[in-house]
């Protein structure tokens, strides 16, 4: 084990009303101190079933460009696939411990695929309040099973089911975003890897915390990936940044949340927007969530398309394998 798992601190510390230093983040970080009340936009949500192609496009895009964050209604995916998965994933962060570290991502590996507790570098030694656990659902050739929980006995078929239930909702929202960008409906996803695009799953498993005021579930960043398509259980916790501030994003309930990636804003030099965010704890409530992000194969390199570049908007972004750039960012080195 690399560390001390936050689950179990969590048990460790609960009545004390207290949390180790190293999960007490600066003043410029504290949620209690730094979350805005009072301001109360809402983030845009699309109906995934609008006919009207051309108006599922434009809101797409606009809600890409101008927040990189949205949620989608009536998405197709059967409530009761998204149940199962969330199901599974609890029942797996209900095993003993020793249950747990049989799946734990080996020390030396290159991979983040496991579960863990530390997926990056962070300034002053600060820890994030949370567990996670990582594999790949997609395509069939990248997957490992080695990463996926044998216990409970269902975790394969829930995950297998929505992973095809997911990927027609990636393919949709590649199309309507690349003919948002003036390009044809298949052009975004090939630039992303066609088939070999990786739907990366991570489960978040945020435990009570004492102090909610003072840690974070996971620090301010923006997403590595192309896009990511999440499920959040019903405790919120997702908070955005805009217009210099940060605030709480309300879920809706059976909606996905999207997020813009980074490789989709170099893609798209900058018109969308891969959006800047953090979680929160709750103190007396456990968060969980499952984002899955849409990767392009490790190899290929991402720069910006020739469509939306031209004399007045050169290229903003260099181009870059994908391995190089994930390097970078997971050991803070600029990019």
């Amino acid at each position: 084990m690399d560390m001390e798992r936050v689950q179990a601190i969590a048990f460790s510390f609960m009545t004390e009303g207290r949390i180790p230093p190293e999960f007490i983040r600066s003043e410029k970080e504290q949620p209690a101190i730094t979350t805005l009340h009072g301001y109360d936009p809402q983030i845009p949500t699309t109906d995934f079933s609008d006919p009207d192609e051309d108006s599922l496009t434009r809101l797409i895009a606009e809600a890409s460009r101008d927040w990189g964050m949205f949620q989608i209604v009536n998405h197709g995916i059967p409530t009761h696939v998204i149940n199962n998965l969330q199901k599974v994933g609890e029942d797996f962060f209900a095993l003993p411990q020793v249950e747990k570290e049989l799946y734990a991502k080996p020390p030396d590996s290159k991979s983040i695929e496991g579960y863990g507790t530390r997926l990056q570098k962070e300034e002053e030694g600060k820890r994030a309040w949370v567990d996670h656990l990582f594999h790949k659902i997609w395509p069939p050739s990248a997957i490992n099973y080695q990463f996926w929980p044998k216990n409970p006995p269902s975790y394969r078929d829930a995950n297998e089911a929505y992973a095809k239930c997911l990927r027609g909702v990636a393919d949709k929202l590649l199309s309507r975003l690349s003919v948002g960008l003036g390009l044809g409906e298949k052009e975004l996803r090939e630039s992303v890897g066609r088939d070999e695009l990786t739907y990366l799953l991570k489960i978040n498993y945020y435990p009570p915390c004492p102090r909610p005021d003072l840690a974070l579930g996971v620090v301010s960043h923006t997403d590595m990936s192309a896009i990511t398509i999440l499920v959040p259980n019903h405790v919120q916790g997702l908070q955005l940044f805009r217009d210099d501030h940060c605030f709480d994003v309300k879920y809706i309930p059976n909606a996905l949340v999207i997020h813009i990636g980074d490789q989709l804003e170099i893609l798209s030099n900058g018109k969308y927007k891969s959006v800047l965010h953090r979680t929160t704890v709750k103190k007396d409530m456990t968060r969980m969530s499952w984002p899955v992000f849409l990767e392009p194969p490790p190899e290929l390199a991402i720069g910006p398309l020739p469509k939306p570049t031209s004399e007045d908007n050169p290229p903003k972004y260099k181009k870059k394998r994908y391995c190089d750039y994930v390097y970078c960012e997971l050991n803070k080195i600029p990019q």
